[in-house]
């Protein structure tokens, strides 16, 4: 007569347990993992629309920086300096809203207008070692980028 008690509280178990198996992450959880990997470093931008960017564009380092304390970035296309906010997502979702930039006027302005629609456009991320990639859909990279040490 135990018997029955016994599978039947097997069985409960076993069921309560697989369903704790698959849980998933809460979005919380994937920010903050996304977060660690591409906030608070400097990136340093090496191509641009599939073109090579040299390291100084009017003798400035094109860059990105992304700071997880406000959610806000801060980048150059080596004239200009461009900020606003951005928001990290799950499964490397990006968006960067337009900010504000200083009015220079300088030589080469084509980096800077590439990487500012870069940004804009840009509706996701990959990273794969010290290689940033902003990217848009399915789409061949925007913007591509190397961790600065």
């Amino acid at each position: 007569m135990k018997q029955p008690y016994y599978l039947i509280l097997t069985v409960c178990v076993l069921s309560f347990t697989a369903c704790s198996i698959f849980k998933k992450s809460s979005p919380k959880a994937i920010k903050e993992d996304n977060a660690q990997t591409i906030t608070d470093r400097k990136w340093k931008l090496v191509e641009l629309a599939g073109k090579p960017v040299a390291d100084k564009v009017n003798g400035k380092e094109p860059f990105l920086l992304l700071q997880k304390s406000d959610s806000r970035y801060s980048a150059s296309g080596g004239c200009n300096g461009i900020g606003g906010a951005y928001t990290l997502q799950a499964n490397g979702r990006i968006k960067f809203e337009q900010g504000m930039s200083t009015m220079m006027a300088c030589e080469n302005m084509e980096i800077e207008h590439g990487l500012n629609k870069a940004l804009i456009t840009a509706d996701n991320y990959s990273i794969n070692g010290d290689d940033l990639s902003l990217n848009k859909a399915r789409m061949a990279p925007l913007a591509r980028f190397k961790a600065i040490k």
